[in-house]
């Protein structure tokens, strides 16, 4: 998402009852990750260039866009498109040919046995896995806007990678064409074996599978055809000229959930459709999720979920089989210069809800699932110190961890994250760097639910099988990022 979309005005509505929280979730830990070597903002890319607008190729930043837990104190994070807050070409939306990339990144949960937060975390990069698919894309050429073309040099036969920038597709198709090298990924989860993870991407909306092991794309997933745009373009202004239905530019598939029994995904847009859009009301505020089986790839249902106090949605994660917690925020906070106000995760139940696949948005915004205050971010990181300027602007990443145990109790944690904008030193009241927070609750805290863990395997596909991370197929082994192919 680019800084100026997220700097538009609080949406203040009322289009769907939502319950009030009863319990408040407390703050546990909070932690924050520079780099590998302090100060230096550097990624394990590998990357030793600079980018069309002068950024390192490596820099580290942006990684709160989604974050995954995969198992101990381990987690994967996703940075968006790239560094492009940084102005140096309108005719691609400040976009450059930063290439896709996936961290893993070790968070060791420990009791503070000084004074402060009850537990401590220190974020340390383990691993950088840059995506790329296996068969050719489509780049822009680049001419007539004096930066070259976007396809990397890194480029192999068998690793085509994908980048940021904005002209890398297809103009004769639409913006749904797998073939184009453009990706903008939002939100990460891991599969139930552990040999994979799924990203979800504002550009197609796309919803992609990558090999965990070597970051190689081995599977798509369609999205129903009213998402896309019939005319994708370089930049947001284009997009939103010459087309009149399908996602808003930059504002595509936001947050992806899979089910703890690794059967089913759940994508949501992080705004409403431009045909919704369009209708006005409480169509304008209805923000269309996807139910898809991993099986088959195919579309089950789609629901609705209404607006109430953000100005859009940023991650979804699967509670249980059935309920999801929702990321809702505005873009005000620490990196925009401005005092956060709304940063807000509602807990949605699809049991029974109402299927609105082919329903105009008046009618589907009628039947949007009902959604209950879960934790009120703001309010609780100022209710340990922070003041409404430190809260970063775009929390974005969210994720269940490990549990704890207090005095024999168990505690679930709950991890958000935020995109800084590769912004790390701004010109602003401080640095806004990539932060972890760690939030505490119990079962008695979800009023009814039951948390179910996701179960990742640790056998042929788990984490130290033959496909998994230490295997012949893993990052170190014969097929994997440091191996032969």
């Amino acid at each position: 998402m680019k800084r100026a979309v997220l700097q538009t005005a609080l949406i203040a509505l009322a289009c769907v009852p939502v319950e009030a929280q009863v319990k408040q979730v407390n703050l546990l830990a909070k932690g924050t990750l520079t780099s590998s070597a302090a100060g230096q903002y550097k990624d394990l890319s590998g990357l030793n260039y600079t980018l069309e607008n002068g950024a390192p190729a490596n820099l580290l930043g942006g990684l709160g866009s989604g974050i995954a837990y995969v198992s101990g104190d381990t987690f994967l994070a996703v940075p968006d498109r790239g560094p492009n807050a940084i102005t140096f070409n309108d005719a691609v939306d400040q976009t450059v040919s930063y290439i896709n990339r996936v961290h893993t990144v070790k968070m060791n949960l420990e009791p503070n046995k000084g004074s402060g937060l009850p537990y401590v975390i220190t974020p340390q990069l383990q691993a950088t896995t840059l995506l790329s698919s296996p068969t050719q894309l489509v780049y822009g050429s680049g001419a007539g806007l004096d930066i070259g073309s976007g396809k990397p040099k890194e480029n192999t036969l068998l690793r085509n990678y994908f980048t940021g920038r904005s002209d890398n597709f297809d103009p004769n198709q639409n913006s749904g064409d797998v073939r184009d090298a453009r990706l903008d990924p939002e939100s990460i989860r891991l599969s139930n074996d552990g040999l994979s993870f799924f990203i979800s991407d504002e550009y197609g909306p796309y919803i992609y599978q990558f090999l965990r092991s070597n970051g190689s794309r081995i599977r798509t997933f369609s999205v129903p055809q009213d998402l896309y745009v019939a005319h994708p373009g370089p930049t947001t202004t284009i997009e939103t000229t010459i087309n009149t239905s399908g996602r808003v530019a930059n504002k595509g598939m936001e947050g992806l959930a899979i089910t703890p029994d690794g059967k089913t995904m759940v994508g949501i847009l992080q705004n409403s459709t431009l045909q919704d859009t369009a209708e006005g009301g409480d169509a304008a505020n209805l923000l269309r999720m996807v139910v898809i089986d991993i099986a088959s790839g195919r579309t089950l249902h789609e629901y609705g979920y209404l607006l109430t106090t953000g100005s859009g949605v940023s991650d979804i994660v699967a509670l249980n089989n059935q309920e999801f917690m929702v990321d809702e925020r505005d873009g005000h906070g620490l990196g925009d210069d401005s005092k956060a106000k709304v940063k807000q995760i509602f807990k949605i139940d699809l049991k029974g809800a109402t299927d609105i696949l082919g329903m105009d948005g008046t009618n589907a915004a009628k039947v949007a699932v009902k959604k209950t205050l879960f934790l009120d971010v703001v309010k609780v990181l100022e209710d340990n110190g922070f003041t409404a300027d430190q809260i970063p602007a775009k929390i974005e990443g969210t994720a269940f961890g490990p549990d704890v145990k207090e005095k024999g109790k168990t505690i679930h944690t709950f991890w958000v994250a935020n995109d800084n904008d590769f912004l790390q030193d701004f010109a602003g009241p401080g640095t806004n760097p990539n932060q972890f927070f760690v939030f505490g609750f119990t079962d008695d805290d979800l009023d009814g639910s039951k948390f179910v863990p996701q179960q990742v395997g640790n056998g042929l596909f788990g984490n130290g099988g033959l496909f998994g991370g230490d295997g012949l197929f893993g990052k170190d082994g014969l097929f994997g990022n440091g191996g032969l192919l």
